[in-house]
């Protein structure tokens, strides 16, 4: 087996183990258990000539952080952001066992496969090599320090996770680049190819509202002021808001990296026509993917109240994920719900559980040139497509503490973006071998770029 080889198969064997750890994140401090992963990760990176540091937010929650040092203490350093907790599944919607991590046809199945513990093994192996390489032969130190941040609690807000460490030890998190999830794809049409770069993010605005009603017996509803009631038309509102289409500045490179016909392209690009031409899209997913990267959305998620079935609940709190586009904040978020609600927002309780606004990084940077050239060793003829994540990611956190932030990948061009997507926090979640080894090889020619320049 020649090296890039072996290095593939160590990336799937890592990938494997990180899903049989099951470090599900619900969204409470005991969740996630990060720790089962970093101790893995720890063994792969933890190498001579490389300082490791581990910080625990809370029981369990561990961040690592590697650095392998550069050969120039002025050159950028360049961070890999690779979370290590996934998001919670039903099994029973599966077709095999979400934390078995078995490579069936030519895939690798589980929990995490492209959210994105496929990401951060690639990132692992890479940094090992890149590790292993430099003790071996100095001259191939790469320029400015390498730091691997296996990083907790990104599927919730990055509390435990980025947000901790930026709040707590910044230092041990400082870059001038950094390089996170998701990007990589493949899009365009003949005579256009082109990978996706994620240069940005739409803002997540995370909202609580509570509803009161009046308690009583279930047995005597007549007249009753029931806050289920209430809040099942709160949650029908909000379901039924359409918000207005607004294009962001990266909407039009968007649209242009589809390779979609002429016609097509006209409705993407008409705020007036996008609406009907988004209802007749065949591919649920990627209706729902094109009308997120052109709206503020809200989606009504969880509903708590008390659970006896025999007494009228007086509070019911429903949470609500609210996605901003660029240049909205929580003034708008708070017009949108006015106008969502009507007559019923005074009956409500808002509250903010996340505010943090859309972020974006400058295109052709170093960095950006180096990404470029390294996907070329594998694509010559593919030029970068830079999108905006209509989810969040951590790189927000960096990008708040001033470095220049991509989600970068490279997959395989068999890999569609409808199919991704439908992956992220779906059923049936699998990554395919290539990409694996695509991935891999890719950040290690973005150092070898970044050495060279």
């Amino acid at each position: 087996m020649d090296a890039q080889a072996a290095r593939s198969a160590q990336t799937v064997e890592l990938l494997q183990t990180l899903i049989r750890n099951e470090c599900v994140n619900e969204g409470t401090e005991s969740s996630g258990q990060e720790i089962r992963n970093a101790d893995v990760l720890e063994q792969v990176v933890g190498l001579p000539g490389v300082d490791v540091q581990r910080f625990e937010s809370a029981p369990g929650r561990v961040n690592l952080v590697a650095r392998l040092p550069g050969r120039d203490p002025d050159a950028r350093t360049l961070l890999w952001n690779g979370h290590t907790d996934v998001v919670p599944v039903t099994a029973e919607g599966w077709r095999e066992d979400p934390f078995g991590g078995e490579i069936i046809d030519g895939e690798v199945w589980g929990r995490g496969c492209v959210d994105m513990l496929n990401l951060t093994s690639s990132m692992a192996i890479a940094f090992q090599h890149l590790a292993l390489e430099t003790a071996r032969d100095d001259s191939k130190r790469p320029a400015g320090d390498l730091v691997f941040f296996g990083c907790a609690d990104e599927e919730s807000g990055s509390r435990y996770g980025a947000r901790f460490m930026a709040e707590h030890h910044p230092d041990a998190i400082a870059a001038d680049d950094v390089m996170t999830e998701n990007g990589g794809l493949h899009g365009g049409g003949a005579g256009d190819h082109t990978v996706r770069i994620n240069v940005g993010e739409k803002g997540v605005a995370w909202r609580r509202l509570r509803v009161r009603g009046v308690p009583g017996h279930g047995s005597q509803p007549f007249r009753s002021d029931n806050a289920l009631m209430t809040a099942a038309k709160v949650v029908q509102r909000i379901g039924d808001y359409r918000p207005p289409a607004r294009f962001h500045e990266l909407w039009r490179s968007q649209v242009d990296g589809m390779g979609v016909d002429d016609d097509t392209r006209a409705m993407l690009l008409d705020p007036d026509r996008i609406e009907d031409f988004l209802e007749t899209v065949p591919h649920p997913k990627t209706a729902s993917f094109l009308h997120a990267c052109t709206h503020t959305t809200f989606s009504p998620n969880v509903a708590v109240s008390q659970t006896k079935t025999n007494t009228i609940p007086d509070t019911v709190d429903i949470d609500v994920d609210v996605r901003t586009l660029p240049g909205e904040g929580a003034d708008e978020v708070d017009a949108h719900l006015r106008t969502a609600l009507g007559d019923l927002y005074d009956s409500v309780e808002v509250t903010p559980l996340m505010n943090d606004r859309a972020s974006t990084s400058a295109m052709h940077t170093r960095l950006w040139d180096a990404i470029e050239s390294a996907t070329r060793r594998r694509f010559p003829d593919a030029r970068m497509d830079p999108g905006l994540v209509v989810g969040f990611t951590d790189a927000r956190v960096h990008r708040e503490l001033g470095a220049v932030a991509y989600g970068t990948g490279l997959l395989s061009p068999h890999v569609s973006a409808a199919d991704f997507g439908a992956r992220f926090h779906g059923n049936d979640e699998r990554i395919d071998l290539d990409s694996l080894a695509l991935t891999t090889q890719f950040y290690i020619d973005v150092v070898d770029e970044l050495r060279r320049s």
